[in-house]
């Protein structure tokens, strides 16, 4: 889920001054923290050219860490570990996701695909001569797909408001991720999950930075389970046993316990 939050960001604020994006496929890392140490560091040369920068006191780490947050959104968002030869210590993220879970057991499928152009010129001609059929396939390699016909996974969130103070992940940051968490699929289509989609955001907002109520028992307000004539059946119910699998998310109905939650806490349906 974060790779796809990070993937939209590119997405949406292409580079934008104070939302790059630190985890990206192929970028060095402590290239990155270098930029950090020239910012800090005017006119040193030997920031340019050392394979190994630490800070020179507290301080300094201090300049390091926020430089590192205030350019990255990922940074201030998820947090990272930045020690890595070059500097620029650790920094933890208000933000955390859990691994989403499937509410029922799912059932993997494998799809065989074909590939029709050859890798290069040797591949091409061994299969010219391999091939002694009427109708000949010249460049045809076989491979597999596994996809899921149909699941409803959950996941839970979690935004520490204190943890925010020391990164500025601030409110229009927050903002910014829920419309990334809304459009999590939208520009990330692939044959195999081609109609992904976030179904439901149900955030739970505390009057105080500290929070009104643990976290769990708020989760425990929103049940999810399988429509059977309008009534929600959860997991573990024995009438399950022989109902087809579910096809489509009207096969599922999601609610919530608003009974006896204390007014320093609001639930927000963003979908």
């Amino acid at each position: 889920m974060k790779r796809k939050v990070r993937n939209y960001l590119e997405l949406a604020k292409g580079g934008e001054k104070g939302f790059s994006i630190y985890v990206q496929e192929g970028a060095i890392l402590n290239e990155k923290h270098r930029d950090a140490y020239k910012a800090i560091r005017l006119d040193n040369e030997k920031v340019q050219k050392e394979k190994t920068l630490n800070p020179q006191n507290d301080d300094e780490a201090i300049k390091l860490r926020m430089f590192m947050c205030g350019n990255f959104f990922d940074v201030r968002t998820f947090g990272a570990v930045m020690s890595t030869g070059i500097n620029c210590d650790q920094v933890r993220g208000p933000v955390q996701f859990s691994f989403a879970r499937s509410i029922e057991p799912i059932v993997p499928l494998e799809i065989s695909i074909t590939r029709m152009a050859a890798t290069n010129e040797k591949e091409k001609a061994e299969r010219e001569k391999s091939d002694d059929s009427d109708e000949r396939r010249e460049n045809r390699t076989m491979g597999r797909k596994h996809i899921v016909p149909y699941g409803l996974y959950r996941a839970h969130g979690f935004i520490s408001a204190k943890l925010s103070e020391r990164t500025g992940f601030s409110e229009s940051d927050l903002e910014l991720l829920f419309e990334a968490l809304e459009n999590l699929f939208e520009h990330d289509r692939s044959a195999a999950r081609g109609e992904m989609a976030v179904r439901r955001l149900i955030v739970f907002k505390h009057a105080s930075a500290l929070g009104n109520a643990p976290a769990h028992t708020l989760f425990d307000r929103v049940h999810v389970g399988r429509n059977v004539d309008g009534e929600l059946r959860e997991e573990g119910d024995p009438r399950l046993d022989n109902l087809p699998p579910a096809r489509h998310f009207t096969d599922y109905r999601v609610e919530i316990d608003r009974d006896g939650l204390s007014d320093a806490v609001e639930i927000i349906e963003r979908l």
